[in-house]
């Protein structure tokens, strides 16, 4: 068994085949999508769109009250500790003009789905490349065999390039890059998902704060 594995173990031709699949990616995706791709890699353990969502609402339950009771001028004494959340609440807290902060929200969330789609087709690529390259390989293996069929010993060196370049790009691809991009596309379609309904509850106390009529209570109170 050990020995079928050694056998199935080739550092080199896996090394090169690692490295061109990620060199194909990156022309197609540039060096930039290249690196939010590997920072993406962190996500697959540490993201939990749930939590974040739970945790969101929680505090937009807060941001309302504080709003309804002392304006929205108040609202970024609210503590999050979501990036996105804090964020938005103290671009909540700033607005003045109920359409500049939606215009805000509409950019931000257009700007994070941009940059996850970036590290989506990186691994996506990687997943494509992957198969291909495996195939070029398996090529160039049967040529070196075919070439040094007069000698039995070029033959065996030549056939095993020619498989496990074909089983590593099945491995890089079905079993490596194609469950990343899985992964990562799933977490970003939640995560997404609790920041568009966080900017739309936004939204709303920002138009019920920001209404004429509400203003004007306001002042008859003070």
């Amino acid at each position: 068994m050990l020995a079928m594995l050694g056998n199935l173990l080739n550092p080199v031709t896996f090394s090169v085949m690692l490295g061109g699949c990620f060199a194909v990616a990156t022309m197609q995706n540039g060096a930039r999508g290249a690196g939010r791709a590997f920072r993406a890699l962190s996500a697959l353990w540490r993201a939990d769109p749930d939590r974040d969502m739970l945790l969101a609402r929680a505090t937009m339950t807060k941001v309302d009250h504080l709003a309804n009771l002392r304006g929205l001028s108040c609202t970024d004494r609210v503590k999050a500790a979501n990036p996105f959340l804090a964020l938005a609440v103290r671009k909540l807290a700033d607005t003045e003009n109920v359409d500049r902060f939606e215009m805000w929200a509409e950019q931000a969330l257009a700007d994070r789905t941009a940059r996850h789609g970036q590290a989506h087709k990186f691994w996506n690529a990687v997943a494509d490349a992957a198969p291909a390259l495996g195939m070029a390989g398996t090529i160039i293996g049967l040529v070196g065999m075919f070439a040094g069929m007069d000698d039995a010993a070029k033959i065996g060196p030549s056939m095993a390039l020619a498989l496990l370049t074909t089983l590593y790009g099945v491995i890089l691809a079905n079993f490596v890059a194609a469950p990343i991009a899985a992964r990562l596309t799933d977490l970003s379609e939640r995560e997404l998902m609790w920041q568009h309904e966080l900017c739309r509850r936004m939204l709303v106390v920002a138009r019920r704060e920001t209404a004429p009529v509400r203003r004007a209570s306001i002042r008859e109170v003070a």
